[in-house]
């Protein structure tokens, strides 16, 4: 792949060429994570628009991008957080996140979590029978909130998508309450009735993988229910719908599809009432936010031939692409090729593995794909992995995580790089040391161990 198509293409191929000329990768930090914060902030402007108004909480899905800066930059944009553990409770604190834009899932809170929760007024969807009855005990405590934001996760079991591990909303999914189940919908009727303070509904059925449709379908669920409860009790009694997240991405080109428009819009189709204004509106989006805002630069060490087959050594592999590399037919991805200034390579294709760093034989993350000839001393950028890759670390033989820089800079009238005003960058994490990861490793307990007998 050569010079990027349209203004995301140019302004990729600029932060490429910077980053190697400012030294964001060198023979020494081999590789980066570069993050346009132009892109990002656009995604979330075009989330805001196309749900409009209203009583609206778009909460990001902290685990799809676990940086602080970058949560706080979203915070900026108008976004809160869904946080899934107490790492991603304090990150989201952290990057100055209210309270009240926090939502809290996860199928495994503890007792704690749950209390420390409620303390500092968080939204909670409970994600068992068991859960909630740990909520009422906690809720009958003296001293307890009396305004807690508390919801039930429901699972439709509308059914799965193609990548059946990150299928939530199948018969078995391990997620919420199952709809379907023999007497589930009674006792989620009576739950809700007994419960003046369940005042909340939430299903996550989208992932990768998922058809919009069936997404939809999910959602619909949901909202009949919550009509239900709100009949049977008579009045208003879930007054908030968190229809979660899960917009899949398109990983084969630069084109945005499906967008946040597209969903809404089909949403407002076949749940119209939704956006009737009775119901306050929650969403938990993360992949669809930044996937295409970042991509992954590693420096080339070597090239070979095996087999007749062209092999890149490069310093990205399964260490930031894990699932790319483990599961490559779900997650692929796409490369572009730069030369050792970091200019576009777009000439003499021919058919070449990328492989990673990692001592193993499937750390590949390019398979006999047609690419411009790599050399030695080019770099290859790995495509869309804004969301989840170069934040989710693999440590696998102790490789240090990279550092992860968002960049922007001034454009001309049609969106394009202004080459005079340049690409500024902006460290949202440090490239990890080899002191750190020996810290890590227990260093401060080398002889504990041995002093055992």
């Amino acid at each position: 792949m050569g010079l990027g198509e349209g203004a995301g293409g140019a302004w990729r191929d600029a932060a490429v060429r910077e980053a190697v000329r400012q030294g964001l990768v060198t023979a020494e930090r081999p590789v980066a994570g570069l993050l346009d914060v132009r892109a990002v902030r656009g995604a979330a402007a075009g989330l805001r628009a196309a749900f409009g108004g209203g009583e609206v909480l778009h909460a990001f899905a902290v685990k799809a991008a676990p940086l602080v800066p970058v949560l706080r930059l979203l915070a900026d944009e108008g976004l809160g957080a869904e946080v899934a553990s107490p790492g991603e409770l304090a990150l989201a604190r952290a990057a100055g996140v209210p309270a009240e834009r926090i939502v809290l899932d996860s199928p495994a809170k503890t007792v704690a979590e749950l209390r420390e929760a409620l303390a500092l007024g968080l939204a909670v969807n409970a994600d068992s029978r068991e859960e909630l009855a740990r909520l009422d005990a906690l809720l009958a405590a003296p001293g307890a909130p009396r305004d807690a934001a508390v919801g039930i996760r429901v699972n439709p079991q509308v059914g799965g998508g193609s990548i059946g591990a990150l299928s939530t909303a199948t018969e078995t999914s391990k997620f919420g309450v199952p709809l379907r189940d023999e007497g589930a919908r009674r006792w989620l009727v009576r739950a809700y009735a007994e419960r003046p303070w369940l005042t909340r509904i939430h299903a996550h059925v989208g992932s990768q993988g998922c058809p919009l449709e069936l997404m939809a379908a999910g959602v619909r669920d949901t909202y009949e229910l919550a009509e239900e409860v709100n009949r049977a009790v008579g009045g208003r009694r879930i007054r908030t719908v968190d229809i979660g997240g899960g917009l899949p991405v398109n990983f084969a080109s630069d084109d945005v599809t499906p967008t946040h428009h597209d969903y809404a819009r089909l949403l407002a189709a076949r749940v119209p009432g939704l956006f009737d204004g009775r119901y306050g509106l929650v969403t938990e989006f993360g992949r669809s936010l930044l996937a295409k805002s970042g991509l992954i630069l590693a420096r080339v060490e070597y090239t070979k031939s095996a087999g007749g087959r062209r092999i890149a050594i490069a310093h990205a592999g399964a260490q930031v692409a894990v699932r790319t590399v483990f599961a490559p037919e779900s997650w692929p991805l796409r490369v572009a090729v730069y030369d050792a200034r970091g200019l576009p390579k777009g000439a003499d294709a021919v058919p070449q593995d990328v492989a990673g760093p990692c001592c193993f034989a499937g750390d590949l993350v390019a398979v006999d794909r047609m690419l411009p000839r790599i050399e030695a001393g080019d770099h290859v950028a790995l495509l869309d992995t804004g969301a989840y890759y170069f934040s989710n670390h693999y440590a696998y033989n102790t490789l240090p995580r990279p550092g992860v820089y968002g960049y922007a800079g001034g454009q001309q009238a049609d969106g394009t790089p202004d080459v005079v005003a340049g690409v500024r960058f902006a460290t949202v994490r440090p490239p990890q040391t080899l002191d750190e990861l020996v810290a890590e490793g227990g260093a401060a307990r080398v002889a504990d161990l041995s002093a055992l007998r």
